[in-house]
């Protein structure tokens, strides 16, 4: 009983620990610009102001930054699961030649930052015409999340016995059919994972969006939010208030799809 208790009472310090600089963003994101600069400064607001998450949705260059962010974000996405699943099943199901150092290649291009590769990548897409174009920016967040999903996919299907898709062949299923009717409803949980990390991990991405998108209306959120505090400008508020809103599609997204994820990996496929 005692040890449940401590447990609970670490669980709880480690929780509050995580949430603390939220709570922070949230509450600074309440204030008026004037408190900001109270010393000592407080924590609560003397007095509340929830209308800067109003100015900061009607701001037109917000607005733009969501646009791109979440197309960016949707369309990488796509790119990865389009790309992952039949790598990842063609690898797990069949060996061929060359398959072990495939999956090594993949791994390998995980070892490598965006930032030691950003001004090759830059004059590359200069080269190519498509800086500061929505291309550049889904094309890369694509190629740094592919291996990732790949090797998670992977480990998704060949943890499926292949009992049920040779059931699924005597029924008269041919190989395409196995693969959409049988497998991949059965891999969710690790397809939504993918998702899930890739649409974060797009929609978290600062250096290179910074470096390829010149023009401030193609600017993702990342890099548009930190205008709102330069050398000439500091608003506090709003860049809190924004980073709050920037946090909301990654919140609801977990709490959709948070059943997938503590689901197990293949519960009900066989009886």
């Amino acid at each position: 009983m005692k040890r449940r208790a401590a447990l609970a009472g670490l669980g709880l310090l480690v929780a509050a620990a995580l949430l603390a600089p939220y709570v922070v963003m949230l509450l600074t994101a309440l204030k008026p610009e004037a408190e900001l600069r109270i010393t000592p400064p407080r924590l609560l607001p003397v007095s509340w102001r929830p209308q800067n998450f109003a100015r900061v949705v009607r701001d037109p260059e917000f607005q733009s930054w969501l646009r791109v962010s979440l197309v960016v974000g949707l369309a990488s996405t796509a790119l990865v699961v389009l790309a992952a699943v039949p790598a990842a099943y063609h690898t797990a199901r069949h060996r061929f030649a060359g398959r072990g150092a495939f999956l090594f290649l993949v791994l390998v291009t995980q070892m490598f930052a965006p930032t030691a590769l950003v001004v090759g990548l830059y004059r590359e897409f200069f080269e190519l015409g498509l800086i500061n174009t929505y291309a550049a920016l889904i094309l890369v967040n694509a190629a740094f999340n592919l291996a990732f999903a790949i090797w998670i996919l992977r480990a998704f299907f060949a943890s499926i016995p292949r009992e049920i898709e040779e059931a699924a062949a005597v029924d008269g299923c041919g190989p395409a059919g196995t693969l959409f009717r049988i497998v991949l409803p059965v891999a969710l949980p690790g397809i939504v994972t993918a998702v899930i990390f890739s649409f974060i991990a797009a929609w978290n991405e600062y250096i290179v969006a910074l470096t390829l998108m010149t023009d401030a209306s193609m600017r993702p959120l990342t890099v548009g939010i930190t205008s709102y505090v330069t050398a000439y400008v500091q608003h506090w508020d709003l860049l809190f208030a924004a980073s709050t809103i920037a946090i909301v599609p990654v919140v609801v997204l977990f709490a959709l799809i948070e059943p997938y994820l503590v689901g197990g990996l293949t519960a009900g496929s066989v009886k």
